[in-house]
């Protein structure tokens, strides 16, 4: 915990550091710790700082959604995407610009956290019908259900109007790029609230690990436990994609490193998620900046690059480990 930690710390003052233009950690203390007025200063409150921030949100976000998406589902390919909330964030997005014409980030989040909620009740309802409950392996298939559903939707909307495909276009890659201090200041307590509901969960999250009879022999409500992870992942990932995108390969990945640290316990591999996630997260946006300065690559795409052969890695190192 103390080296990941550590590791997020570093990643935080390299992205207040490194940018088009690169500042000298000594300029950036006294500009943090005196706003002076001058250009450094505007560049590190008006930029920088938010963009910092937004990144360490978002990425805690994803990583313990993705932590806990594995945990629910028991299946360790499983990440943000999987139970379609991104969808339903994007769809809520795409419905706010082609419907009412909105423009603004601030108004677009709040339209992605209703399309995100929505889509978490839908596949919650979908999952727990019948007999049985809401099962990981129903989770799953409504969720898979339900991101195609809105993922047509969208797409519709999007080739119907020139303007929604044209802003959709870099949302959808996932940047820190255009997160403000207002948008941070909007998601932050969705995030707060998701966070302290995962984190409550680590014990019944332990339980289930032996499936649904044997959580219920040791005394945990399987169904109230799924039903509050649920609510926990829908309100991390609609927060964090409706400011920064659909990134992708942080929930998935994040949560394998912390288990290959800490093991299967969720009372450690959730907090590492949390540190680990934003710490890569903002490494990678670091990156972006640097491979084709001046211009930026977006985090998503550095994430997507970056994140599969080390994904990769893991899953060979894991197996090797096993035989």
């Amino acid at each position: 915990m103390a080296g990941a930690l550590l590791l997020l710390v570093v990643a935080a003052l390299l992205s207040l550091a490194i940018g088009s233009r690169a500042l000298p950690l000594d300029v950036v203390y006294d500009a943090l710790l005196h706003d002076d007025g001058s250009t450094a200063a505007s560049v590190i409150w008006d930029v920088r700082v938010p963009r910092t921030l937004a990144g360490i949100t978002a990425g805690a976000a994803l990583g313990v959604a993705g932590a806990l998406i594995q945990a629910l589902t028991r299946n360790p390919l499983a990440d943000p995407g999987l139970l379609g909330i991104n969808a339903g964030a994007a769809t809520g997005v795409v419905l706010s610009i082609t419907a009412l014409g909105v423009t603004s980030l601030w108004a677009s989040v709040w339209f992605a956290m209703v399309g995100a909620v929505v889509a978490g009740l839908l596949v919650y309802s979908l999952a727990s019908g019948g007999r049985g409950g809401a099962t990981p392996e129903r989770l799953a298939l409504g969720g898979a259900v339900i991101a195609a559903v809105f993922t047509g939707i969208g797409q519709t909307l999007m080739l119907l109007d020139a303007q929604a495909l044209d802003q959709l276009r870099f949302w959808s890659v996932g940047s820190l790029a255009r997160a403000d201090s207002e948008t941070l200041r909007t998601i932050t307590p969705f995030v707060a609230v998701g966070l302290v509901l995962a984190l409550v969960l680590v014990r019944p999250l332990n339980a289930l690990a032996l499936g649904d009879d044997g959580a219920r022999a040791l005394g945990a409500h399987v169904d109230r436990t799924r039903f509050v992870g649920l609510l926990a992942v829908t309100l991390l990932c609609g927060a964090a994609t409706s400011a920064v995108g659909p990134l992708v390969f942080v929930g998935l990945a994040v949560p394998h490193i912390a288990r290959l640290i800490a093991g299967a316990d969720q009372r450690w591999t959730l907090p590492l998620s949390m540190l680990l996630a934003p710490a890569l997260l903002l490494f990678a946006d670091v990156l972006g900046r640097i491979v084709v300065r001046p211009d930026e690559l977006d985090a998503g795409v550095v994430t997507a690059v970056v994140g599969a052969p080390v994904f990769i890695a893991l899953v060979r190192y894991r197996r090797t480990v096993t035989t």
